[in-house]
C-alpha cells in the first residue's frame, strides 16, 4: 500500500456513495413532471377564464346596444 491511498480505498472497501442521492434524480423527474402537468393544466384554466370572460364582454356590449338603439 502506498502513502497515497487509505485502507477505505482499497478494493475490499469500495469508496462510499450517498444511498439518498443515487433515488433523486428519479424523484426530481417526477417532481419535474407532476410539476409540468400542473403548470399546463393551470395554464388551461387561465385561458377557459380568459375566454368565458371575453364572452360575457360580449353579451353584456350587444345587449346595450339593443337597450340604446330600442330607447324611446
Amino acid at each position: 500500500m502506498s502513502a497515497l491511498t487509505t485502507p477505505r480505498d482499497t478494493p475490499e472497501h469500495p469508496p462510499a456513495r450517498d444511498t439518498p442521492a443515487q433515488g433523486a434524480p428519479a424523484r426530481d423527474r417526477a417532481a419535474e413532471q407532476r410539476r409540468l402537468a400542473e403548470e399546463k393544466k393551470r395554464e388551461r384554466y387561465v385561458w377557459y377564464y380568459l375566454g368565458y370572460f371575453l364572452f360575457g364582454i360580449h353579451v353584456v356590449a350587444f345587449v346595450m346596444i339593443y337597450a340604446v338603439r330600442h330607447a324611446k
